[in-house]
């Protein structure tokens, strides 16, 4: 087995404000190979872009790392300087974020834009740089990719936009790009389009990508392991077609049974009752036993991570019952 290219352990991210401590991440952990996509899911809230935002140090005051390591080829994140960080940034690990129009830049070309890219981590002449701009934009779907790149962010559609996104962050071809919602505000067909050209170039560059969403069925289509967050923990993690098929924690039970393909023509969706819990003042133990129709006193106790059989899961009431989805 090769190493992972990515490692996570232990993370934890808080927010220190006057109200207390928000902890946004706690106790996060998993692993990313070469070329493997995961799948980060969960409500709004559950800690999913803040997770992201640690991988590549992009917390802002008052939130920090307090706890735990991100290893990138071997190579400790957390304890790296300012610009010893920006070096790696950009260039072995990446982000897409959910909005291009913040993004990029409406001043300035996307040639431009994306020879600044290039021109962070590389010294290459401008008609090198132009070549690789051409070429990554082709990557992602652009037609007329040599003409386009004369052309500003305005006279690009929502879906183009979020493609040339897409290729300024694979410029370096990085060994992990993280992708928080990108294709959230697009068309279904738009949507499609863009996650079965993630897939290729994963499969075609090695590059291993984490999938932000806060929609299963979508991210279910593209990652072939899935993580499930709750509170800032990750609650469930394993392959996308045991998990989909078998889910052991009740929450991981509760979003598949919500899906609207999961409900009989004019009958009411499933819901999970209750709300999120505020992070400023979870419930002691098990955050989701408020709203958990399995929890008993045991679940006073804040469960650790169960690992079996590649899988993993923090329940002390595990379902183990069959209200998956064919995968």
């Amino acid at each position: 087995m090769n190493p992972p290219v990515l490692s996570v352990k232990n993370l934890a991210t808080h927010f220190f404000t006057r109200a207390g401590v928000v902890k946004a991440v706690d106790d996060v952990s998993f692993d990313l190979a070469e070329g493997e996509i995961m799948g980060l899911v969960g409500e709004s809230g559950s800690g999913k872009t803040v997770t992201g935002f640690s991988l590549l140090g992009l917390v802002d005051a008052p939130g920090r790392i307090v706890e735990g390591s991100v290893k990138l080829n071997g190579t400790e994140l957390t304890t790296l300087s300012g610009p010893e960080l920006r070096k790696r940034r950009g260039r072995e690990i990446s982000m897409i974020f959910q909005d291009p129009i913040a993004t990029l830049n409406p001043m300035l070309t996307i040639g431009q834009q994306m020879q600044m890219a290039i021109d962070a981590h590389e010294r290459l002449s401008k008609r090198a740089a132009m070549s690789r701009a051409a070429e990554f934009l082709t990557q992602v779907g652009i037609p007329s990719a040599q003409a386009r790149l004369r052309s500003y962010p305005h006279e690009f559609s929502g879906g183009m936009r979020q493609r040339v996104a897409i290729a300024i962050a694979l410029l370096h071809r990085p060994a992990v790009l993280v992708a928080d919602e990108p294709t959230t505000a697009l068309d279904v067909s738009i949507q499609a389009q863009i996650l079965f050209q993630m897939r290729d170039l994963a499969a075609q560059t090695g590059t291993a990508m984490i999938w932000i969403s806060h929609d299963l069925a979508v991210v279910s289509s593209l990652a072939s392991k899935l993580a499930v967050m709750y509170a800032g923990r990750i609650v469930e993690q394993g392959p996308t077609a045991k998990l989909l098929r078998d889910p052991r924690h009740p929450y991981t039970a509760g979003l598949i049974a919500s899906l609207p393909s999961m409900a009989k023509p004019g009958t009411p969706l499933t819901q999970i009752r209750g709300t999120t819990p505020s992070l400023l003042s979870l419930p002691e133990g098990c955050p989701f036993a408020p709203r958990c129709d399995y929890r008993t006193d045991a679940c006073a106790q804040k469960p650790d991570m169960t690992l079996s059989e590649g899988r993993g899961w923090r329940c002390f009431h595990p379902t183990g019952q069959d209200v998956g989805i064919p995968a």
